[in-house]
């Protein structure tokens, strides 16, 4: 049974109409290529009437008008020399136009993630959303580009023809035109169904992206756990669905041409025969005819076009509605009207209050519940419990990566949601289990908090966080380029780096969260030192599993199942021999 065509969706109709938005920033550049592409057209068909017209000098053997002939001829150079310079005008105008739209389309996108909110981008594959950033707008840039490129001049070309036939004989046009619904009717029959497919093989592009780019980055782990032939067999169906959507939406898309030709063939053979009968009868001359075969040839040619572009158009659609689907996104909430910038009247002290504090992911299933803390300035707040308790959790909270469902959060006084989040953030100094670096310079990494920062505040900051040695046996030092993520640096050497990166910068407030996961014993205690010092006189929170790195906190929180059970000083917490207790001595039951 035959699929049942696909009719152009509202969200279709959205789409095009955001396309346009775009475009009409350039409608200047638009109504240029127009131009060009009307030039274009009729100089091009121009040239078909001066042929019948150098075949009509040529009467019989020795009877050729050789003045009239060369005139034609030279014309004829003139017009192709004008018109190839005019075509060329008209590409060069749709490639600004076009990768102009694209850069606005790219740039808004890409700015929109800036400002979506962490629970979006935990919930959806960076590799999806690279593939929709880069291989869907090049995608829509393919075919936005065929669509100013044949679109205009198709249309102007099949309109012009026509004229030009209509003036030569009206009887053979009209056969024409009779004959051209069958080429319109099998073209849209096919292209309709090629949008759903097309619309698949993009998110399977995106799918396949986000798996890649996750196999890859965690090539390690899939090595040591031995999980290569599952992660082959996963990518081999994600690569066979993909594979399948690109075959049958090529597959479908290919049959648009060589069936429109066909139709063309039919019509081509129609003025062929018509026009020789009239030719014979003396209705019109040779060089008419010549000239009619050369425009049915013309009229018949833009279908073509068009039916590829048409398809092409219905591709870029499709992979334009993924982009727009990011750019619709709802963005992080925006700062409350006249909030406050923290620190900029006076020092922040750094004292923090957590009161009724409610917050879940998924609102079926609670997480933190009735959360209560209240931390003096200068004290350190070292946070412990199990995997999926909610330490990290909190630590969103306080930066407010994430909104509490209930409660609030003071600092200093002042409701986290009525103060900017740029100065909360700026008050807060972070170093986390996860690494993060920039593949730039290693001097860039460190002052990536504060740019401005000499040579020497950058050096005394690696110093401090014991990583200036290796840097300095590095090629270039601190000009040496790092690759994605530090390249081949150890995890050790790139958690001191990020370390130095919080040194050179010191905020009011600390988050330390796994800060020296990754580091030896030894260079440890050297880091503890400069912590302390660090740490001085600053709220600090502490997320640890060593808890060997806490027994100096003011507060410890002891967080299970989303609720604090228990909280004190190191000492008092084992006096009392409860779950910190055990935690704690299920570490050190060899000593």
């Amino acid at each position: 049974m035959a699929k049942k065509p696909r009719k152009m969706t509202a969200e279709d109709r959205r789409t095009i109409e955001r396309i346009m938005r775009y475009i009409k920033k350039y409608i200047h550049l638009v109504v240029l290529s127009i131009i060009f592409a009307a030039i274009t057209v009729v100089l091009t068909l121009y040239i078909p009437v001066l042929t019948g017209d150098a075949v009509d000098t040529i009467v019989g053997k020795g009877e050729v008008d050789w003045i009239h002939l060369f005139g034609t001829l030279k014309l004829m150079c003139i017009l192709i020399v004008l018109t190839a310079l005019s075509q060329w005008l008209m590409n060069h105008i749709n490639n600004v136009v076009t990768f102009r739209v694209v850069e606005d389309i790219r740039t808004k996108a890409f700015n929109h993630i800036e400002v979506l909110p962490v629970s979006y981008l935990d919930k959806h594959p960076a590799g999806d959303l690279t593939s929709r950033i880069i291989a869907d707008i090049d995608q829509f840039s393919q075919g936005l580009l065929m669509g100013f490129t044949q679109l205009f001049t198709g249309v102007l070309t099949i309109l012009g023809t026509l004229a030009f036939m209509f003036s030569i004989e009206p009887r053979i046009t009209v056969l024409v035109i009779v004959l051209t619904p069958l080429s319109f009717v099998v073209a849209s029959l096919i292209a309709k169904t090629t949008y759903s497919l097309f619309r698949r093989q993009s998110e399977s592009r995106g799918e396949i992206t986000a798996f890649t780019e996750e196999m890859l980055g965690n090539l390690k782990v899939v090595k040591a756990f031995s999980h290569e032939e599952k992660a082959e067999a996963q990518f081999e169906r994600i690569n066979a669905t993909l594979s399948e959507y690109s075959f049958k939406a090529t597959f479908v898309s290919s049959l648009v041409n060589p069936s429109t030709r066909c139709i063309n063939a039919i019509v081509y053979a129609a003025v062929g025969v018509s026009g020789a009968v009239l030719a014979i009868h003396a209705l019109v001359t040779v060089g008419e005819l010549v000239s009619f075969l050369s425009y049915a040839n013309q009229y018949t040619k833009p279908f073509n076009e068009i039916s590829g572009v048409v398809t092409e158009l219905q591709n870029a659609i499709a992979s334009a509605t993924r982009v727009f689907e990011i750019i619709d996104e709802k963005p992080l909430a925006p700062d409350a009207e006249g909030a406050a910038v923290l620190g900029a009247d006076e020092e922040l002290e750094g004292k923090v209050d957590i009161e009724h504090l409610w917050f879940s992911y998924d609102k079926s299933k609670e997480l933190l519940t009735d959360i209560n803390i209240h931390v003096k300035p200068g004290e350190t707040v070292a946070i412990v419990g199990p995997t999926g308790c909610g330490k990290s959790t909190l630590i969103n909270l306080l930066m407010r990566f994430y909104e509490p469902d209930k409660g609030s959060i003071r600092v200093d006084g002042h409701d986290n949601r009525e103060v900017t989040r740029e100065s909360l953030r700026n008050n807060f100094g972070m170093v986390l289990q996860e690494t993060w670096l920039k593949s730039t310079t290693i001097r860039r990494n460190i002052s990536y908090g504060k740019p401005d920062a000499t040579m020497e505040e950058v050096i005394a900051a690696a110093k401090k966080a014991h990583c200036d040695g290796f840097i300095r046996r590095l090629p270039q030092g601190y000009d040496t380029v790092l690759s994605e993520d530090g390249g081949s640096l150890s995890q050790g050497q790139k958690q001191l780096l990020c370390i130095a990166r919080l040194m050179l910068r010191l905020p009011p407030m600390l988050i330390l969260d796994e800060a020296t996961s990754s580091i030896d014993t030894r260079t440890e205690l050297h880091i503890q030192q400069a912590f302390d010092q660090m740490m001085e006189g600053r709220t600090t929170f502490i997320v640890a599993h060593r808890l060997s790195t806490i027994r100096n906190a003011d507060l410890i929180l002891v967080l299970k199942d989303g609720n604090i059970i228990e909280q004190g000083r190191h000492e008092e917490l084992l006096a009392r021999g409860g779950f910190y207790s055990t935690l704690y001595n299920s570490q050190f039951a060899a000593s």
